[in-house]
């Protein structure tokens, strides 16, 4: 097999691990309550929200992971708990010690998500009850529904395996994330929950899970608002039998490779799925002096609401992405850049060594109608590229979030 495959399956189909959604009366319809869960302690790796203003959840949760150990994920969506003073704080810690009494494991084995409005209180006898819910249900019926438990304003379900070949042993990836609205770089409001049965320590886990999200994750934007209760968190319950995963090893690069494909793959998806959005753009920095000014720009670009509408419009409005890469701080000499448009198999460029190109507006027009666009930035001065991802911006997103609690 190729080092990293994508294959069919759920998050459940890693071996070791259990999981299930359900419809708990949280929310009005759809699925609010997610548990994932392994047959034995995993070693854990986690980031947050950039956010100031932390929920309990993730205040709960960062306690409890300290070790580096964990055995369950327990999520429910409708409710953010966020801004909900001391009170939210009890609510999570009560939340991790019914799911460990439920789930037969340590309280502080267990990560504490919650998503949805913020500043309302938990309706504790209804998580109560989802718990013992879903958790009698592990195992027994097998679908998308973990996927499905942890969705707000998503519109589809986001989840993903992949199997990777680290040359004796062949481990296994699989993940949900949610994520449509308040996405910006630097963690949004999205969670990523990952699972797999690789053996590697919790230290070099977390070195993994660090150098992916920066390069998916932190590479998207929907509409430059960053949420309170982001987090991706990884599981290793080293059922796979490899030798322990080092860094710097050639198994370690294989591993980061499939991580990077599961979440390049979510984040995508996320984009994609961004509210109101019709279509989705890539931006693609390359011959940069450093990654950080690749990134930098990246990240302008996709986060820019001028560029998201020209989008939406199909104008190739090329000056608002000059602009954009303007301001982003990174260090660049316009007269040198170059900016093509590239979609499905054509490409034009617009922009180069300070000026217009003799570009046909007619055929850049045509382009900026299809719904997968890729800017091309060539800074022309070094050798470092980065990527992002962003949707374009519509009247749909404020009709979404006119009236989002209501």
């Amino acid at each position: 097999m190729n080092e990293v495959t994508v294959v069919d399956g759920h998050i459940w189909s890693v071996p070791g691990f259990n999981a299930f959604g359900a419809h708990c009366n949280l929310r009005k319809k759809r699925k609010d309550f997610t548990i994932i869960k392994s047959d034995t302690i995993c070693n854990v790796a986690a980031v947050y929200t950039t956010n100031k203003v932390i929920a309990a959840p993730l205040l709960v949760t960062k306690d409890n992971l300290k070790n580096g150990k964990a055995q369950a994920i327990i999520c429910n969506s409708g409710v953010a708990n966020a801004c909900t003073g001391e009170q939210g704080i009890k609510d999570a810690h009560t939340m991790a010690s019914v799911a460990s009494h439920v789930l037969e494991c340590a309280p502080d084995d267990v990560v504490v998500a919650s998503t949805g409005v913020i500043g309302m209180p938990l309706p504790m006898d209804k998580i109560t009850k989802a718990i013992y819910f879903v958790s009698d249900r592990l195992g027994k019926e097998c679908g998308a529904e973990a996927a499905e438990g942890i969705l707000t304003t998503d519109t589809i379900v986001k989840e993903v395996v992949v199997k990777a070949d680290l040359g004796n042993t062949i481990v296994t990836i699989g993940a949900i994330a949610k994520g449509s609205g308040m996405i910006h770089p630097n963690m949004a409001t999205m969670l990523s929950f990952i699972v797999t049965d690789a053996l590697i320590s919790s230290d070099v886990l977390s070195m993994a899970l660090s150098s992916s999200v920066d390069k998916t994750y932190n590479m998207i934007s929907v509409d430059r608002d960053t949420s309170t209760n982001d987090m991706v968190v990884v599981l290793a319950n080293g059922k796979a039998g490899n030798s322990p995963i080092t860094l710097g090893s050639a198994e370690y690069d294989k591993f980061l490779a499939a991580l990077d494909t599961v979440n390049e793959t979510l984040a995508k998806m996320i984009v994609k799925d961004g509210e109101g959005a019709s279509k989705m753009f890539e931006v693609h920095v390359i011959n940069a002096p450093t990654l950080l000014d690749a990134r930098k720009i990246g990240k302008s670009i996709v986060s820019s609401s001028l560029v998201k509408s020209a989008v939406h419009g199909g104008d190739p409005n090329w000056g608002r992405i000059v602009c954009a890469a303007g301001y982003s701080n990174a260090y660049f000499n316009p007269s040198s850049m170059k900016l093509t448009i590239a979609a499905e198999e054509d490409a034009l460029a617009l922009f180069e060594d300070g000026s217009p190109t003799n570009y046909s507006e007619k055929k850049a027009q045509k382009l900026m109608q299809k719904e997968y666009l890729t800017f091309i930035v060539d800074l022309k001065n070094g050798s470092s590229s980065a990527k992002a991802w962003g949707c374009d911006l519509t009247s749909e997103y404020v009709k979404i979030n006119a009236h989002y609690r209501t």
